[in-house]
């Protein structure tokens, strides 16, 4: 199917720019969501990065503050693994992930690098998946990444929770209890 050639076409090939073709100038707001745009493989507006969304990101420590109302390499970085990561996890996760792996790289240049290779080791696997299988129902290969989609949810949110064990994050649902017995 010619759709879907397209999108394996485009799993092969659209991926974040590197670090250093990141822009080197500061961009205002306007700019950075036109970046943006281009940085993740989106096929229509329903998930596009709003200003809003940069000023929530902000707010809560994911997105370091911008100089005046410019934005440098740093903050595309953090807001390119915001935009993937926010498709399949929620924001509490994304703060943990990202501050353990992007600002706990020895720096910001090294954390996005190591998103960036991750991301693009996941997409070429996806692509070569959609290769590797002939398409007899477009349903029956709807639920079949769907499938490994959910099983990869669970081996994240397991790791998430590990994560949080051994840094001593507190969740939701020890906050609960931990209310329940004062």
């Amino acid at each position: 199917m010619e759709d879907l050639s397209a999108l394996q076409e485009r799993l092969r090939q659209q991926r974040p720019v590197d670090w250093d073709h990141l822009p080197d100038f500061a961009l205002y707001m306007d700019q950075v969501l036109s970046y943006m745009d281009r940085q993740v493989l989106r096929f229509d507006d329903s998930d596009a990065l709003t200003a809003a969304m940069v000023n929530n990101y902000t707010k809560s420590g994911l997105v370091p503050r911008a100089e005046g109302k410019k934005y440098n390499r740093e903050h595309l970085a953090y807001l390119t693994a915001i935009c993937v990561l926010k498709q399949v996890l929620s924001a509490r996760d994304i703060d943990l992930l990202i501050r353990e792996s992007i600002q706990g790289a020895s720096t910001a240049e090294q954390g996005y690098s190591n998103f960036c290779a991750g991301l693009d080791k996941a997409l070429n696997a996806v692509a070569d998946e959609i290769a590797d299988r002939p398409v007899d129902s477009l349903a029956y290969e709807a639920i079949h990444f769907a499938l490994l989609s959910y099983a990869a949810g669970v081996a994240c949110n397991r790791y998430v929770a590990l994560l949080r064990q051994e840094k001593g994050v507190e969740t939701p649902a020890s906050k609960k209890a931990r209310k329940e017995n004062d």
